[in-house]
This record gives structure tokens, sequence and C-alpha cells, in this order.
């Protein structure tokens, strides 16, 4: 009988904004370890194709809200962790293969390129012939040294990342094929890796519209190729600003001619399709947003406050829009247009709030405790309608209604993506009127409720206008920076060598 490979699992993922003054601590990565990590993971688990196609071993993995740059020290104390427990399934058995379940836009104080340093040392760990197979968010930035150190890796094909488990399960699928098929132990995929000088936005590449729509589309054809593995496009990430941000084509397979014709024809793809790139939804200033949102009959109407979304790396207290929500005369009596606002956190109010209870009067100061650029901290006088404890994010949630305003105050900033996310406050948010909400395009459950939206425009650490917020490092010429090339870009792929053979970038 075929012994089972020995597959290690490790990794850290959090999308960080270098824009963003907030930093992420070690304790944000909530992470795991050993079976923890298989039990996340229901493909993995015993009687599932996957889980007994090979002896599962879980280091440690830690994912984190989006948020701003992670500090050296959390950064170290966890890439150690991940080093010591990799060394001891290394001492128990030897590791075929290793899972690295990463985001790919993680910014930490001091590095650079931060997810190719962490697997650099890994391999110093389990060694340069192990098998790596990498999954990532299609809003990650693969370098040139990331696909040197992996030797299988894929992304997500859907933003909203409805395959996120999907693409995490085709990451280990593909590692266990590669490691049980092999005639040759040494032999590794050919990896086609081609840089696009495109940097956009998630809201204006959602593959729930074109052109995202149909150059994702043509992934899976590519994947089907014989002598494919698989194929990849990255957006990557437009918030953070360092030379490896920028989209990514990678095709892998076991054809050099095949896997390089293919990663230039979806990087051409990519590339001819850039000025068709627009928002996923009509756009506006706040202000607009707000007088078309009051003028529209279609209800519940969604804004979303886009410049500090939690979920791509904003500090989440920025006050600007709220502070100008407060202030319109049609929201300040308790009889006018229902608005539900997510979320602003204030810990000082939280606790202030828990102790009035429900029903009670309140004045409380809230926000711009991390993000204070655009707006300070805002002071709010209102009922207390609910309160929740025990959020793994927000700890404790309290809803002030400030007039016509249900103000969603936090302990901990957290997302609000789900129904579930607002019933359990008491608030109804398919009956509200504005439902304004710190994202950029809807998450599944309110792109369904919406009857209709906008995005607004706003500031924070995850401006949408991108050119605003002052970019100095990525390489240039970079499309929307610039609409002119003095000659078109080399979309020509190059044949990225295996981490046991040299490279020079």
């Amino acid at each position: 009988m075929q012994k089972h490979p020995v597959i290690a699992i490790a990794g850290l993922a959090c999308e960080t904004s270098t824009f963003s003054p907030a930093r992420t601590l070690a304790a944000a990565f909530h992470p795991r370890r050993g079976r923890e990590i298989i039990e996340k993971y229901a493909f993995l688990s015993p009687g599932m194709p996957l889980g007994d196609s090979a002896s599962w071993k879980g280091a440690l993995i830690g994912h984190a809200l989006p948020g701003g740059i992670v500090t050296r020290a959390a950064f170290e104390e966890l890439a150690n962790e991940i080093l010591t427990r990799l060394g001891q399934i290394c001492e128990s058995s030897p590791v075929d293969g290793l899972w690295f379940d990463i985001h790919g836009a993680m910014c930490v104080e001091g590095l650079e390129d931060v997810e190719a340093e962490l697997l650099r040392r890994i391999r110093l760990v389990v060694g340069s012939n192990v098998i790596v197979s990498a999954s990532m968010d299609l809003h990650g930035n693969v370098s040139q040294q990331l696909a040197y150190q992996t030797d299988l890796i894929t992304c997500y094909r859907m933003a909203p990342h409805e395959d996120e488990m999907d693409t995490k399960e085709r990451a280990c699928r593909n590692l266990v094929d590669i490691l049980t098929s092999r005639a040759d132990a040494r032999s590794r995929p050919l990896k086609a890796w081609c840089k696009i000088p495109i940097l956009l936005p998630g809201e204006q590449t959602s593959t729930r519209v074109e052109p995202a729509k149909g150059l994702y589309a043509l992934v899976p054809g590519v994947e089907a190729i014989p002598g494919v593995i698989d194929a990849a496009v990255w957006v990557g990430y437009a918030w953070a600003d360092e030379p490896r941000n920028h989209a990514v084509v990678m095709v892998t397979g076991w054809d050099a001619e095949i896997v390089t014709e293919n990663a230039q024809r979806l990087a051409m793809h990519f590339w001819d399709s850039r000025e068709a790139f627009h928002f996923v939804a009509p756009t506006g200033s706040l202000a607009e947003c707000i007088h078309v949102a009051l003028e529209s009959d279609r209800r519940p109407f969604y804004i979303s406050d886009s410049g500090d979304n939690p979920t791509a790396g904003g500090a989440g207290d920025v006050t600007w829009s709220l502070a100008r929500v407060l202030a319109r005369p049609e929201f300040q009596k308790a009889d006018g247009p229902v608005v539900v606002y997510a979320s602003i956190p204030g810990q000082q109010a939280a606790d202030t709030i828990v102790r009035a209870g429900v029903g009670a009067i309140v004045t409380v100061v809230a926000g711009a405790e991390v993000d204070n650029i655009h707006q300070g901290p805002i002071a709010m006088t209102g009922r207390v309608h609910a309160i929740k404890h025990g959020d793994r994010d927000a700890i404790i949630e309290c809803v002030l209604q400030v007039g016509s305003v249900f103000v969603i105050i936090t302990k901990l900033r957290k997302p609000y993506h789900h129904e579930s996310d607002f019933t359990e406050l008491k608030l109804e948010p398919r009956t509200a009127d504005i439902v304004m909400v710190k994202i950029g395009y809807l998450e599944p459950e309110l792109y369904e409720m919406a009857a209709d939206w906008r995005l607004a425009l706003t500031p924070g650490g995850v401006d949408q206008d991108l050119k605003r917020l002052g970019h100095c490092r990525i390489h240039r010429p970079m499309w929307p920076f610039d609409e002119s090339f003095n000659e078109p870009p080399d979309l020509r792929p190059r044949l990225i060598p295996s981490s046991n053979e040299p490279f020079v970038e």
C-alpha cells in the first residue's frame, strides 16, 4: 500500500493598508494550532476524500481582520511559533508537502514582501524539496520571490469571495495530486509568471460585472487544458505602497510552451480590458448618495461608506461620514427616515452604554481613536436601543438611537455583512429606509437585501480615489495612475525556477 504523504499547514493572513494609521497585533490573528486547523476546514476531515488522502499536520495559521500594518513584534512572535511547530512536525515525521494558507497582502513594519519572507524561513526548516501549495485572495500580491518559493499557487476566482473554500480545497487537492502521482520525486511544476502594470481597487474589479466577470470566466478553461495544473489572476492590493503591488497572472503545469502561452493570453486580455473597469455600482459623494436614497422609493437603500471599510484594511473608526449623517436635519427627529449606520468603535462609549442599560438616554463620545486624520471623535446623545455581548470581533455591540439614526457602536471594530448581524441587535435592515455600511462592494446577503445601492466615495485608509492617497513606491507607469504609456508593457511571462534551483530576479 502506498504511504500517505505528510502535509503540514501554516500561514498568516492579513490584508493591510499602508495608508491607515492603525497597527495590527498578534492577538488579532486568532491563531489556530494543531487539530484546530483541521477542524476549521471540513474538506480535511476524516472521511472526506482529501482528509483521507494524506496525513495533515497543523502547525499554526492566523487570519486577522484586515487593518493597519502588522507590528514587527507581532509578526516575529507568530512566525517563530510557526517555525517551532514545523520543526516539531519534521522531527516526528518527514514532511512531503506544505499548504501555505495566506491572503497575500500583509505588510509588516520593517519588512517587505512578507509572505515570501515567511515562506523563505519556513523552507529553512522543512527543506527545499518539500512541495509547497499556496492559496491566496485575488487581492493578494505575487512577487517573483513568492512565485519562486512556491511550487503550486492559486487564488479566488470570485469577488465577493464566494469561492474561498473551493480555492483552498483546490490548493490542497493539487498538492496531494502532485505528491501521489510524481514518478520522479524531484520533478516540479513549471510556473509562468506575468506582471501586468494595473492596480485597481476591488470595487472596480468585481466578478459580478464585466470586464472582470469575463476575465475570470477564462480561468477554468485554461486550467482544463492538458498540461496545465492551475491558472490564476491576481488583481493585487491597491491600498498598500510596495513594489509588489500590481496585477499578476500565473499558470502552472508541465509544458513550458502551454503555460507561458496561456499566461500571456490571460495577461493580454486583462491589459486590453483596462479601460473598461469601472465601479461595481453608481458612485458619488456622500451627500449625493444620501440625496438619491431619500428621493428613491426603493427600500432598503444601501450606501457603502467605502473609504473606511474594515474588510479592506480601513481602521473602521473614521467618523467623517457619521458626523455628516447626524448633522442632516432630515434625521434629527425620531420620526424621520430610518437610518441604520454600521458602525463606529468606541471602547469607553460601549462601556458607558452597558452601564446605562437598554432604554437609557446617554451621551457618549466615539470614533477617531485610531484614524483621526479626517475628523475627530464624535459626541452623540441618544436612547440605548440594544446591547449584545460576546462577538468575536466587536466584543460588545450597542445600538444608540440618535434622532432617526440607529448607530451601531462597538467596543472593537467589526464588519457587518450578514442580516443576523443586524437582527441580533433588534434592527430590521429590510424595513429601514437607508442602511449605511462601512464596506465596498456589498457582500452577498447585503446585495440580496438591497433594493438599490450607491457606493459613496468617502475618505479613509482605503479611499477609492487611489490617486489622492499618495503612492510613491509602486512601479510606474501603472494604470490608472498613468493613463498613457510611452510603449506597450512587456507581457511576456517569465518561467520562475523551482525553489531548489538558483534564481535571480
